[in-house]
């Protein structure tokens, strides 16, 4: 085998695209394996875990490992990973001899915008923000990493320009049906979402939508929202927002255990519009169960949630160990409370899309990578985790999770999968639920199910 490996500094390339190359580079026969990623402290220990001597690297810098068979196919390797990036940005909608605009306002008066999308490194997203704000735009801050005084002073001038922030780390968005980030494929339908939880939101909406009821709008404020230091500022004008709209007549909002002075901000508006609250913590209803309450709202009849119990194990006398692997947070953290797992190490429950795992990586709904490999480290007891489907999400999760599957429950381990989709979106929800309980999961499209299950197979 030989090695290539270089530090290229100062060359940026979103994360997404860098883990595209890198699927490109490893699915060629003659790469065993291929690393192309920013140079961050995550992604250089993860090429040195693989045995590639890297040399430090700052996160501004461009990290290339591949490894292939002979020197031939090395020099072929680099050849392709060239043209990969040289393929990257190209595109769109204008006409080549068209400058493209190079400001957000400046965009704003080219295409007569509502509303924009961030997704920059979170310490270059406040001033694109800004910017979005003062060409009079709501904006969706798909980033993260954003220092929390920057978030206020974005959500003060929207406030003051008559529009929304939604974020930052804002994963998800519908507006008046068009999906935002990670978005499910819904219904219209009469419910609105406010949400400081993307999977929260994912969550809560696709079992409406597997209900038939279908959603007028989920806007997304950020995770930080209903802190105490941000204080609801987001969702106080969301609520208010969804409370005008004629479209909407059962609101739902979800949430992180809030702080009491933010909780009393959204609680106090006096909104015409009825409102359903999700907000986790300790004897707070889960998000099932706040979909089945919306769904009494409505008068609609709450369903048996879809499931694919594993075939039957042997028994396993005792408590045994029990791992959380999520992409979600807000998954994670419902789970967790079910379960009564702990959340601050690595030996119990993980949330793999926290922002210590995603500086300068793709997020886990799209990079199975470090899912993948704390799976294959579960020896026993059993293993609790996410897959979220929809638009943005990985295109087909069961590809790489149904081996991975197979191999843990060959182990000994029992694998319970919340499989969080709606039956429009592209990677097909049942289908999914298909192989990875042919695989050897048990599969819940209900996290708190999934969770519940996990939990009694762990007390043996």
């Amino acid at each position: 085998m030989t090695d290539l490996v270089e530090v290229r500094p100062g060359v940026y390339h979103d994360s997404v695209t860098l883990m595209r190359v890198s699927q490109a580079l490893t699915a060629r026969p003659e790469v065993a394996v291929a690393v192309v990623a920013m140079g961050t402290d995550l992604n250089a220990g993860l090429a040195r875990d693989l045995g590639f001597e890297v040399p430090p690297t700052t996160p501004g810098d461009l990290l290339v490992a591949i490894r292939a068979a002979t020197s031939a196919d090395l020099g072929e390797a680099a050849a392709e990973l060239e043209r990969q990036l040289a393929t990257t940005g190209t595109g769109g909608g204008k006409a080549r001899d068209e400058a493209p605009p190079r400001t957000v306002r400046s965009a704003a008066r080219s295409w007569e915008a509502t509303v924009a999308l961030v997704s920059v490194p979170g310490e270059h997203a406040f001033a694109e923000a800004l910017d979005a704000v003062e060409a009079g735009l709501s904006v969706m801050i798909f980033s993260d990493n954003m220092p929390v005084e920057q978030e206020i002073l974005l959500k003060d001038r929207a406030r003051a320009r008559g529009v929304l922030v939604m974020g930052p780390d804002c994963g998800t968005a519908v507006v008046g049906g068009a999906g935002l980030g990670f978005a499910n494929v819904l219904r219209p339908g009469p419910v609105g979402v406010v949400a400081a939880s993307g999977t929260g939101a994912q969550q809560v909406t696709c079992l409406l939508d597997l209900s038939g009821v279908g959603v007028s709008h989920v806007l997304g404020v950020g995770g930080r929202d209903l802190s105490a230091e941000v204080g609801g500022r987001s969702a106080v004008q969301a609520l208010r927002a969804l409370d005008e709209d004629p479209a909407t007549e059962l609101i739902v909002l979800i949430s992180k255990p809030p702080a009491p002075e933010a909780a009393r901000a959204v609680r106090d508006l006096g909104l015409a519009t009825p409102v359903v609250a999700a907000l986790l913590g300790p004897r707070e209803d889960d998000l099932t169960a706040v979909a089945e309450k919306a769904l009494r709202a409505l008068g609609r009849d709450v369903p048996e949630w879809p499931s694919w119990p594993a075939r039957e194990a042997p028994a396993r006398a005792g408590r045994r160990p029990l791992r959380g692997l999520y992409s979600g947070g807000t998954l994670c953290a419902e789970a967790a409370l079910i379960t009564g797992a702990d959340t601050a190490t690595e030996a119990g429950f993980v949330d793999f899309g926290d922002d210590a795992y995603t500086r300068g990586r793709a997020h886990p709904m799209i990079d199975p990578s470090l899912r993948r490999e704390a799976l294959r480290g579960v020896t026993s007891g059993v293993v609790l985790l996410d897959v979220v489907l929809g638009h943005g999400a990985d295109p087909d999760p069961s590809f790489w999770l149904a081996p991975e599957v197979r191999d843990a429950v060959a182990r000994g381990v029992d694998v319970v999968v919340a499989l969080v989709g709606a039956d429009g979106d592209p990677q097909g929800l049942r289908a999914q639920a298909a192989r990875l309980n042919e695989a050897g999961a048990a599969v819940f499209t209900s996290n708190a199910a999934a969770a519940r299950h996990a939990r009694r197979l762990a007390d043996g």
